[in-house]
């Protein structure tokens, strides 16, 4: 097999051919859990590496789609079909990113079923890959719901006292909108033949058709990422969570969320999107509000960094929904900035949750005395989620609310007031762990992050200070697909609001 001519579907099955190579690996003695554990690390790292290449093989000049593969399967209806543009390409590489993190975080900390669970991992790594990878709106949606069935093993089996009820709320709420999305796509079909993205991407449905199309992707979309108020069981499925199952629910499922509004919403609705945009706004704030005063009051470290996510999705679906340049590339750059920074801290929860066994802020004090690198590094993290300048975590937020506020001057304001509540209760929450006097007694012989945390830790703090103070190898992969998707979606509205306005 030609490798640049199939490099997709290489890099979305190699995760899958690990594990199965997982499979043959025999018995359950230290010698076999050591030999899981690097296979599954190589893995993970050799896909890392052909990611990479992709994203140095992808011409950001082109605004169309690139590296395509395209072969009938089921007749001439459903197509193997894939290829990546400059709104899904970077998704690819923070997927491979933290996959490695994910292995490494486990090396000492799952000790239980240790194969499984790095089968699990990386069969929900094709998934995601192939989410963001394929063309065609059927294996979307097999990828896009195949997510579940992992993520629903990771949560039940390693997770904690409460996991299964976080569990059946998490698969409840991601299935019921996922039905909904099935139901428009099996209606588009019905409309324009086909289920091939790019044609689909041409196509003019009818603006009362779009309608109840928006609708039907909504259901799903907003329940991912999750949009308030659908976000009921995103706070629980993360406390329950093992550490690497947190990190990858945070840093990617959510964004595939973000990826389905850009993708098919704004990109195919155009009509339904700027019609259901205040709706959105309105949420989009509720979220940024709501949700930052609802962390102000958490006791749980990993239940606040939740309640954070989706604070910070609400800026992703406010500069979405704006439906400029700005809007849409900033909402992209908050999503890859995101992931690499929400990941970075549930990494950090897992850091001292493996030596505390408790992620209760009450537990913890002045571990500045007794773990200074580790406060330096969390110390980073929280300002890059609080949206300070030099991270990465400014350029997205500063781009969405510019914006907005070329749409919207009371959205933008209510926004901005909501960055001011994030680093309320984030600076709590770093004051609360790292400062103050080292009073309790369990924690005065409590070591410094080790070699292999340092590992996983400082390329995701280098990435953070990188892309703050240098955004171009995003917002540059980005620029001419994100040019392509707001002409299309300007000139489409436009050319409705002449209608509309003769019709009254």
């Amino acid at each position: 097999m030609n490798l640049s001519a199939n490099l997709l579907t290489v890099i979305t099955f190699l995760p899958t051919v690990g594990a199965l190579l997982l499979l043959f690996v025999p018995g359950r003695s230290e010698a076999s859990t050591n030999l899981v554990r690097w296979i599954a690390l190589v893995v993970t790292l050799l896909t890392l590496v052909l990611s990479l290449y992709l994203w140095a093989q992808f011409d950001p000049k082109n605004a169309g789609f690139q590296f395509v593969e395209d072969f009938d399967w089921i007749g001439t209806s459903i197509g193997y079909r894939m290829g990546v543009d400059g709104i899904s390409v970077l998704f690819i590489p923070l997927t491979t990113l933290l996959m490695p993190a994910v292995v490494i975080s486990a090396w000492g900390s799952v000790t239980t079923r240790v194969k499984e669970y790095m089968i699990v991992f990386l069969v929900l790594e094709t998934f995601m890959i192939g989410a963001f990878a394929t063309l065609d709106l059927a294996i979307f949606y097999v990828f896009f719901e195949g997510t579940l069935i992992p993520m629903f093993l990771i949560i039940g089996i390693w997770g904690g006292s409460r996991r299964i009820q976080a569990t059946y709320k998490f698969f409840f709420y991601s299935f019921t909108g996922t039905v909904l999305m099935l139901l428009a796509i099996m209606f588009m079909f019905w409309q324009a033949g086909t289920l091939d993205i790019q044609e689909l991407l041409k196509f003019k449905f009818a603006p009362e058709v779009q309608t109840w199309l928006w609708l039907g992707f909504f259901a799903s979309f907003a329940v991912k990422m999750p949009m308030w108020p659908f976000h009921r069981w995103l706070p629980e499925a993360h406390v329950e969570a093992p550490t690497g199952g947190s990190v990858i629910l945070a840093a990617i499922l959510l964004k595939l969320g973000g990826y389905g509004f850009i993708r098919f919403s704004i990109a195919m609705f155009p009509d339904a999107s700027q019609m259901f945009a205040p709706f959105v706004f309105t949420l989009s704030i509720a979220a940024i509000i709501f949700t930052s005063l609802i962390a102000l009051v958490q006791t749980d470290i990993k239940k606040l960094i939740a309640y954070s996510s989706v604070a910070h999705m609400g800026f992703v679906t406010m500069g979405i929904f704006a439906g400029n340049v700005m809007g849409i590339q900033g909402a992209l750059f908050q999503m890859i900035s995101h992931g690499i920074v929400s990941g970075a801290l549930f990494l950090c929860v897992g850091v001292v949750y493996d030596r505390m066994h408790t992620r209760e802020i009450e537990a913890y004090g002045g571990l500045v005395s007794r773990m200074p690198a580790y406060a330096v590094i969390f110390m980073v993290f929280t300002m890059a989620n609080v949206g300070l300048p030099g991270t990465s975590g400014f350029v997205g937020e500063f781009l969405t609310m510019l914006a907005v506020f070329q749409v919207n001057t009371w959205v933008a304001f209510f926004a901005a007031f909501g960055v001011i509540l994030s680093a309320c209760y984030a600076l709590w929450l770093y004051r609360r762990v790292v400062f103050g006097a080292l009073t309790k007694e369990n924690l005065k012989a409590i070591l410094d992050i080790d070699r292999r945390e340092a590992i996983v830790l400082v390329p995701l703090l280098v990435l953070t200070i990188l892309f703050g103070f240098y955004p171009a190898p995003i917002l540059d992969a980005t620029a001419a697909s994100v040019q392509l998707v707001a002409d299309n979606f300007a000139n489409a509205v436009g050319a409705v609001a002449p209608v509309a306005a003769a019709a009254h």
